[in-house]
């Protein structure tokens, strides 16, 4: 093989510190393996590690800074022609398409997290930047519109944890099966109650016709009147009945 064909197959200097990385935390364990051992198995100096990774932890979620930039990206090509919380839920796809680039590192990098409680508070901060940039994106949505702010957070919040419980599944399952098809169940469910954006308080909304629910066949015969705005969605006027007709339950009592 000549020097430049062994060049061509020499895998970038980034990747070939992710690869020594994960070898001695798999051989020696991560709080054993320190970063001179990594550059030193990589055949690098420190000042090459550090270039790519500030710490020993972010080489452990080496892709992460460049799908949050993706994540950012997207959501600032939006246009109101896109609805809002299908918008946040496809911008979540894109850490699962991240994950499902390369299944058996993922799923390294599963187990190595459960194992290093630094590792798990790292993690979350990285969830944490996240949430964010969804909630940023919904706040911008929902500028003035009653509760916005609110609306937006709990959203923001939702889809992370459809999103993250539907690839810690496929993730305990040794990265088998369809992981999208996991992910968009999971999905499936912030968008069903939360997929209708609430009317702009400047300009309510006629009301819709009202819902009639029909008393059970062994209940007392009551018949329960919701009236709400149009676009309200499903899950707000579920609650609504729910408490009328068991506001015991409903408060915990």
């Amino acid at each position: 093989m000549s020097a430049t064909d062994k060049a061509q197959a020499k895998p970038p200097m980034r990747d070939a510190l992710v690869a020594a990385a994960f070898r001695l935390f798999l051989e020696r364990g991560y709080e054993q393996t320190t970063v001179d051992d990594i550059v030193a198995l990589a055949g690098v100096g420190r000042r090459s590690f550090f270039r790519y990774f500030p710490s020993k932890e972010d080489v452990v979620f080496p892709d992460h800074e460049r799908c949050l930039a993706d994540m950012t990206a997207f959501l600032a090509a939006s246009g109101e022609r896109h609805e809002p919380v299908r918008r946040v839920c496809d911008a979540a796809r894109l850490v699962l398409l991240m994950y499902a680039e390369n299944p058996s590192f993922s799923v390294q990098r599963y187990r190595l997290t459960k194992q290093v409680p630094g590792l798990r508070a790292y993690e979350l901060s990285v969830v944490w930047r996240y949430e964010r940039a969804l909630a940023e994106y919904l706040r911008g949505r929902f500028t003035g519109r009653t509760h916005g702010t609110l609306h937006a957070d709990v959203i923001a919040a939702a889809v992370v944890a459809a999103h993250n419980n539907a690839l810690r599944s496929w993730l305990r399952s040794d990265g088998r099966g369809d992981a999208t098809a996991t992910v968009d169940h999971a999905l499936g469910f912030v968008q069903s109650a939360f997929g209708a954006s609430p009317a702009p308080a400047s300009a309510p909304a006629p009301a819709a016709p009202a819902a009639v629910v029909p008393p059970a066949p062994e209940g007392p015969h009551d018949v329960v009147v919701v009236v709400a705005r149009r676009g309200t969605p499903l899950w707000r006027v579920v609650r609504e009945v729910e408490t009328t007709l068991e506001p015991d339950r409903i408060r915990g009592d």
